[in-house]
This record gives C-alpha cells, structure tokens and sequence, in this order.
C-alpha cells in the first residue's frame, strides 16, 4: 500500500508542480550540456552539445516515466527522433502501402522516365528499437529526387515490441515485395540498390547476403552502407575506445541498445564491454577479421592504447549470444558468401564508436574481389544523417554524405 501512496504522489508532483517538471527537465539537460566530452575536431560542437543533451534527457525521461507504469521508456525517445514532417513536394508522388504488416513509403519523382530509374532501398537506424520512415523522409526524398529513382523506406517494425530477429524478416519481404513489382514502378531490375545508416546498414548487409541464393529474384546492383554496425564482437576496437563517450551513441549505449533490442535486462553490460561474452575459440576464430590489427595506423593515433582481453565468462555469454550470430555480425560471413556481394559504398565517421566496423568489412570486402567506393566522413559523427535537411539545425558533413551518395548512385 505504501508504495501505491509514493507512485501517487509521484505523480501529483509532475502534473500538479508547474515548476518541478521544467527544473527537472533543464537540470538533466544543463548535466549533460556541461558533462559531455566532445573530442577535437568534430563538426560544430556547440550545436551538438545541444542536441546530445536533449536524446539523453528524453532517454532519461522515458526511464522516469517507465517506472511510474505510464509508458514504455523509449516511448519519447521514438516521438522525438521522428522530426518534424516537411512539406509536400511537388516533384515527387509519395505512396504509402502495407506489406505483410510492414510499412512502406514509396517515393517516385513525378516526370516521366525516359527509360527505367534505379531502384532503391533504404532501411532506417535506431538499433533497431527507434527510428521511423518519417524521421528520414528528407533523406528519401533527396535520393529520389537527385538520383532520378523510386526509393522504397522500409517501416519495419521495431523491438522489444516486435522481438528480434523480426526486423530482418521485415526488411527482407519489403524487399522481395520491390523485386516482384518493378515493372509497377518502371524500375530496372539490373539497377536494384539496397542502402541504410547504422542498424538499417546491417539490415541492408545481412539481406543481400540473404538473397545470393535466390535464383528467380533481380540480382542487388550494389549496397549503400552509412556508417555500419557490424558485429558484436569486439567493443575494444580503436574507434570504440576513442570515441567512447562521443555523441551521439557512445560506447555504453551500443550495449544499452544491444540489451533493449534484444529485450533483456542489461544485467552483464559491464562484462559485454569487456569482451567477456566471446569465448576464446571464436576470438581464435574471428581474429583474422575483426582485431586492430587490421586497422590502418592513421585511425589509432588519437590516443588507442592495445587491451587484453577479459577472460570469458560463459554466463555472460549466454545473456547475449544473439549479437555473435551471422545476423547481428554479418561481418563475420564466410568468404564464400562475402565474395559474391555486389560493389558498395561504405560511409565511416572519424567520431563514431562503429567506424571500424565499416573499416573492417571494406577490407574484407575489397579482400574478397569486390569493388569497393569508401567516403570518410573526417568531422562526422554517428547518426549525423538524422539532421540532415534541417537548414540551420543541420551539419554540413551530413550535406557532404548526401552528395557521395548520389554521386555514387548516379555512377551506377
């Protein structure tokens, strides 16, 4: 009964105060305004200074308000990356539909095609837990309209909500979906692009990997990769190191968000950091592709220092074996398959704890025969592309990633 009168009381104070909810809200975002380590070099660091601190205060919020049972924590985290939507534009037909539960916007540029447009993909990020068509509808709409072609934006639906691994599901029936229905939307078969930033990239990594089997579908074109997550398997690489507590996801989020994709409590998170949920045989194992050894030097000099690895802890890795799968870690696909990919972009951040995730898989890539165009972001951080389209909210370095994509689409 006690704790019935406290929860009460609780809330009296945040629906009756007309002062503690904002003192509360500018308290946690003035702590993380003035606590935030920004590294040297990153592109306008007052500007996202402000921004870093409003995610953690929402994230911080939702944690409040999930304890009080009134929503679910990532409830305001998902209304506040959504954005705000832009206006109608008058050079493209915008479509939305519904595809065995899964959301799709289609975005076709409204003059008639001269021949048949390229064909596009993209699969959002967010960990897989946030993120919506809706908060990359610039992005989309840039790409439809510079490149001349019909994007697909894929809603696929999102965790713990929707338990994974069904967002891969969702990104692979969206997409044989598309393959089926080129001729509806006067794309070539030939010239079928599969893109995505962050989680989405591992979505676009892990389907093209699915689809060298399919004999009757379009073969991929190419895959666009902006700044990638790819495996789960060593957080001490050197980007994971320096950009430890950059924003806007730092290390101890990655493994936050691990957790809460996989809806589990992140009792072993301290342990995850540590690289004690990989047993030695698979370090063994993957060490030819995924070390920091296979880093090249100019990426360590902002002070990476060699670790040890913790000792493995089989409990530890029984919590959280799902990021050591193929899905989660495309990365580390055989040769075989990785071989017969189509040709890439990879877009890296120099102040994202995941550039060396796509460090690595171009090497393998590029290791394995497969052409690979490589654009580094030298100011950028993860997540950039999420402004992007904003004006004065926006960052140029997320402007310069827009134009390496379109260029590289349109060189296809």
């Amino acid at each position: 009964m006690a704790s019935v009168y406290t929860t009460l009381a609780i809330l009296g104070m945040f629906f009756i105060s007309p002062v503690l909810v904002p003192a509360l809200f500018w308290g946690v975002v003035l702590y993380s305004f003035f606590n935030t380590e920004l590294p040297p070099g990153i592109e306008q660091p007052l500007k996202l200074r402000v921004f870093h601190s409003l995610m953690i205060t929402t994230m911080v919020a939702g944690k409040i308000l999930e304890k009080l049972g009134i929503c679910n924590d990532l409830t305001i985290l998902r209304a506040a990356v959504n954005g705000i939507p832009p206006w109608r534009d008058s050079k493209l037909l915008i479509k939305d539909l519904t595809v065995d539960e899964v959301p799709l916007r289609i975005y076709q540029p409204k003059s008639p095609p001269t021949g048949k447009r390229r064909g596009i993909l993209y699969f959002h990020g967010g960990a897989g837990t946030f993120g919506s068509i809706r908060a990359f509808e610039r992005v989309c709409r840039y790409m439809a309209k510079k490149c001349n072609s019909v994007v697909v934006s894929v809603g696929y639906r999102l965790a713990p909500e929707h338990p994974y691994p069904g967002q891969y599901f969702d990104c692979l029936n969206a997409t044989l979906y598309f393959m089926r229905n080129l001729e509806e939307y006067h794309v070539d078969p030939g010239l079928i692009i599969l893109s995505g930033d962050s989680c989405g990239a591992n979505f676009a990594t892990v389907i093209c990997q699915i689809l060298l089997n399919a004999r009757d579908l379009p073969k991929v074109r190419a895959q666009v990769l902006l700044y990638p997550g790819l495996q789960g398997l060593d957080f001490h690489l050197p980007s994971y190191q320096q950009n430890a507590f950059a924003p806007m996801l730092s290390r101890k989020m990655i493994i936050y968000f691990c957790f809460r994709y996989l809806n589990k409590k992140p009792t072993f998170w301290k342990e995850v950091l540590q690289n004690s949920h990989v047993p030695d045989s698979m370090r063994h194992q993957y060490k030819k592709w995924v070390s920091a050894d296979l880093i090249p030097d100019e990426f360590k000099v902002r002070g990476y220092v060699p670790t040890k690895p913790a000792p493995y802890k089989p409990e530890v890795h029984e919590a959280i074996k799902e990021i050591l799968a193929m899905t989660f870690s495309p990365l580390l696909a055989e040769d075989s398959i990785i071989c017969q990919l189509p040709e890439s972009l990879i877009v890296t951040c120099e102040f994202d704890v995941l550039r060396d995730d796509g460090l690595l898989y171009k090497r393998r890539l590029e290791e394995n025969g497969v052409r690979v165009t490589w654009y580094h972001c030298e100011k950028g951080f993860h997540g950039i592309l999420a402004f992007f389209g904003y004006g004065i909210f926006s960052f140029l370095s997320a402007n310069r990633i827009m134009d390496s994509i379109v260029n590289y689409v349109n060189s296809l």
